[in-house]
């Protein structure tokens, strides 16, 4: 058995013993990259479904949104002209008025008729300002969006068939009633066709596709989330000696995402809009398509804040004297006062539920969800400052703020520098930064 030996002098190290301790190999951080950038592509699908699944696909959401529409002051005109139109186009009103005036005044039937088309359509307007109306538009929206559900789900409802595969939204009743509050006679009103102001949304032509991408969404929306959350949780596990600054690019990938969905939504509406509505109803139409998509929109909103959520808490976590600072401040509490810290990170949470500013924060299993998330940074803050902090004490935080005011004014700036680059080689031996990190914040203890 040949005893072991230290190599000669001026041999060459090896390439294990060159590499820096704790430095994470190339092929890991690629592994990590890679799975981030499919968890974003992934998301984004993700949110595209649920928006899809909870309101265009729910007809309570739906009912909701067409609430809204109804009652924006942009929408009222656009509305008002097709009714208006719809009762121009389909009876002679001309000629039945003409029949009621004495033969000297008939030649006078279609001016006046003309003449009474604009003030016709401003009546309507106010009209529609009348909550009977709105209800009848809600009512009449409310049940074309079961009947495209019924029938993209192949499922029967209120005596609705789905065998010949066409969803309209038939606003006939609505424009009855509106020609019976302008004063048009019953006689006339009767001569109006069926199908007058019925609007066809989907042909049956477009049943099988649509019937597949809803079945689709109802998948994507239950599984595809909890997978992507699941993604990113790998890519925290894999990122051992980097995870903080894993957990920063994921924060990243989050702002990236939601910016992403938002900027889908402006340029998807404004496609649809321009390639399916006629140019002077162009502006109305936007808002409707803010109106249907406001969801999406607050999903991705969401997705940025807690993107900066991310962010702040891996700089929170990070070298630089300010987060050493703050993490200093509070680690008494943490440390010995750990129920204190869980009751005001658990208050903080509940105002941000009761506040609501995101789709998440209405949704009871993202809300499960959130919540476990910010318990886990509270345990993870709590175990960096009883190592980082473990002579911390309640009370201490006066003397931390003095302690902060020396170094930056640089009293003791020799022990401090020390105290700090010890610190600093401890975590790097510890993995909790990389050596980019370690050497600019070396260079910044030392300035």
């Amino acid at each position: 058995m040949s005893a072991t030996t230290d190599p000669p002098e001026g041999t060459p190290p090896t390439a294990a013993a060159t590499r820096a301790p704790g430095k994470p190999r190339f092929g890991r951080r690629a592994v990590v990259w890679l799975i981030i950038v499919v968890a974003s592509v992934l998301g984004v699908i993700s949110i595209l479904s649920s928006w899809a699944n909870q309101q265009a696909l729910d007809t309570a959401n739906w009912r909701q949104t067409s609430e809204e529409i109804i009652t924006n002051p942009k929408v009222a005109p656009a509305l008002s002209a097709f009714v208006v139109d719809q009762l121009y186009s389909n009876v002679d009103l001309a000629g039945e008025l003409g029949a009621q005036l004495p033969p000297i005044l008939k030649p006078l039937a279609g001016p006046a008729v003309s003449a009474l088309r604009d003030p016709a359509t401003k009546n309507v307007q106010k009209l529609l300002a009348r909550p009977r109306l709105q209800e009848r538009f809600v009512n009449a929206s409310e049940l074309a969006h079961e009947k495209f559900i019924n029938v993209v789900k192949n499922e029967t409802g209120h005596g609705i068939s789905t065998g010949d595969g066409v969803v309209t939204l038939d606003t006939t009743q609505l424009i009855n009633e509106v020609g019976q509050s302008l004063g048009v006679p019953p006689a006339i009103m009767s001569k109006i066709p069926a199908n007058t102001g019925v609007i066809t949304i989907m042909r049956s032509d477009q049943l099988g596709a649509a019937q597949t991408a809803v079945q689709a969404i109802g998948v994507l929306d239950v599984w595809l989330a909890p997978f992507v959350i699941l993604l990113f949780a790998l890519a925290i596990y894999l990122a051992r000696g980097f995870r903080r600054e894993t957990l920063r690019n994921i924060g990243w990938a989050f702002v990236l995402v939601g910016i992403t969905v938002l900027v889908l939504r402006r340029v998807g509406g404004n496609y649809v809009v321009n390639e399916l509505v006629a140019a002077p109803n162009r502006p109305v139409m936007h808002d409707v398509w803010l109106t249907v998509t406001s969801i999406l929109g607050s999903i991705g909103r969401g997705v940025v804040l807690y993107g900066i959520f991310a962010i702040v808490g891996a700089v929170l976590a990070g070298p630089t004297r300010a987060a050493t600072a703050v993490r200093r401040w509070m680690a008494p509490t943490l440390n010995f006062r750990p129920g204190m810290a869980w009751a005001i990170a658990g208050f903080l949470y509940l105002l941000l539920v009761l506040w609501g500013p995101t789709h998440e924060l209405h949704q009871p299993a993202w809300i499960v969800i959130l919540a476990a998330m910010v318990a886990f940074g509270v345990y993870a803050l709590r175990r960096e400052t009883l190592r980082e902090f473990p002579d911390a004490q309640p009370g201490g935080f006066v003397a931390s703020i003095r302690s902060t005011w020396a170094r930056m004014r640089g009293e003791d700036a020799a022990d401090t520098a020390a105290a700090e680059l010890a610190r600093l080689g401890e975590m790097r031996q510890q993995g909790l930064i990389t050596d980019d990190e370690f050497a600019v914040a070396k260079a910044r203890a030392l300035a």
